[in-house]
């Protein structure tokens, strides 16, 4: 495999993907000379297959206003690849989406999902909808037009969508009373469904504490612990939060958290009452972070800046992709950070992932730190299908297994020979190799 010359290849078929485009260049790099060992992948063409989504549905949805106005969004669906399960994957709604991003995040999900060892494969969906001020008659009517598009692709064992940024437990109540009413049945076919009729507990907290649990073995192999380590999060938002309850909970000090207007710098520490503000802060439509400052005025709010100047032993971009760049990455180096994680996806340029790297500072990518989310939709699946629930600890319990296991599969294929752990390379190799063998099990398809 020739990692440029594929890559040149998909820029001219793919030109200005360039978040789709990073994300492949990442991996690529990363699996080359294990590709290049096993010439069984190379006779398949299982990277040229990999690349490309098995398909993309593109579709228009209308939609109308509390005032009778007609609104026109667009809508996607990526199912990039199901070697080892039904396409699995949040739908994200913000003016923000486009294919390349859908792409991208889709490509990612196929190595995250192999990471957990559930049986899931990889999709992504949404729409530059912005739910940001809507109604929820507003929100709904457009869920039930997004819905009478994508019904006719998904279902339990074909295609589970779940929520992303703009999709929450309101927005997957209405997608599935729709798909409900188009299918006349009543299935798994949605994650992050409500408790009452079948959703997971720990659902909203996974992706957070699943990153804390995988921070935790990154510790664990060092001797250490989260005990009075000082945390820097950005966002705000149901991950952001998340991971400030488990941290806190190990005994971790957080004291930073952002939106798109600025940061909050917190000295003082989230407690459990400024935890419980997130919520509502998220919740109150603004998008903004200097709320938070009013409630708890020992904090201060530093406008149009990241938090990554902030001196911390654990920096978390849990807020969107390439946050934190090569000039943030330099200034945690210079201020002493010990570890940095990704809780989102792709958060950190290559630019910054080079300067990690190149200091020999513990970097954890988001597809192996953030996979606790998909991994309590997948226990979230195996519940419906066995028509039970599961305790909030049994799930705790096999969401820290998970992690865990997510963490030895990156030693083993990321240990360099001086003893340094490339998670990235780490994550992508494992990831890799269950998917292509896969591939090569089903033949050519």
């Amino acid at each position: 495999m020739k990692v440029q010359g594929i890559l040149t290849n998909l820029e001219t078929k793919h030109p200005g993907e360039k978040e789709y485009l990073q994300a492949v260049h990442e991996v690529l790099e990363s699996i080359e000379t294990i590709y290049n060992e096993n010439p069984q992948y190379e006779a398949a063409k299982i990277i040229e297959r990999l690349v490309e989504p098995d398909r993309i549905l593109t579709f228009r949805v209308s939609w109308m206003d509390d005032a009778g106005n007609v609104h026109v969004n667009l809508g996607y669906r990526v199912q990039f690849n199901n070697a080892i399960g039904p396409y699995k994957g949040g739908i994200r709604l913000h003016p923000s989406v486009n294919l390349s991003i859908l792409k991208f995040l889709g490509f990612e999900q196929i190595f995250k999902n192999a990471l957990t060892t559930l049986p899931m494969g990889g999709g992504k969906g949404g729409s530059d909808f912005n739910p940001k001020g809507k109604s929820d008659a507003e929100i709904m009517r457009f869920c039930q037009a997004f819905m009478l598009e994508l019904w006719r692709i998904i279902g339990p064992s074909a295609d589970v969508p779940a929520g992303d940024i703009g999709t929450g437990g309101r927005e997957i109540g209405f997608l599935y009373g729709m798909y409900k009413k188009l299918q006349h049945e009543n299935s798994g076919v949605l994650t992050g469904k409500g408790l009452n009729w079948g959703g997971s507990l720990i659902r909203p907290e996974a992706t957070g504490f699943g990153a804390t649990y995988f921070t935790k073995e990154m510790l664990k192999l060092d001797g250490d612990t989260f005990k009075d380590k000082v945390v820097c999060l950005s966002g705000f938002g149901n991950v952001t939060w998340g991971v400030a309850l488990k941290v806190i909970e190990l005994g971790g000090k957080v004291i930073t958290i952002s939106g798109p207007d600025g940061y909050v710098l917190d000295e003082k520490g989230l407690d459990a009452e400024k935890i419980n503000y997130l919520l509502a802060l998220r919740a109150s439509n603004n998008d903004i972070v200097s709320p938070y400052v009013e409630v708890f005025p020992e904090a201060k709010f530093i406008p149009g800046k990241k938090p990554w100047e902030v001196p911390c032993d654990i920096a978390m971009p849990s807020a969107i992709q390439n946050e934190l760049d090569g000039i943030d990455a330099e200034n945690l180096i210079k201020n002493g950070v010990k570890y940095v994680v990704e809780v989102s996806n792709m958060g950190c340029t290559p630019e910054a992932i080079y300067a990690f790297h190149n200091g020999k500072i513990p970097f954890a990518p988001g597809k192996a730190a953030n996979a606790g989310g998909v991994a309590v939709s997948g226990l979230e699946m195996s519940q419906n299908a066995m028509k039970l629930n599961w305790t909030k600890e049994e799930v705790d319990a096999k969401l820290h297994q998970i992690m865990s296991s997510i963490h030895e599969a990156c030693l083993k294929y990321g240990t360099e020979d001086d003893g340094y752990i490339n998670y990235v390379k780490g994550a992508n190799i494992a990831g890799f190799i269950k998917v292509a063998d896969a591939m090569l099990d089903q033949g050519v398809i």
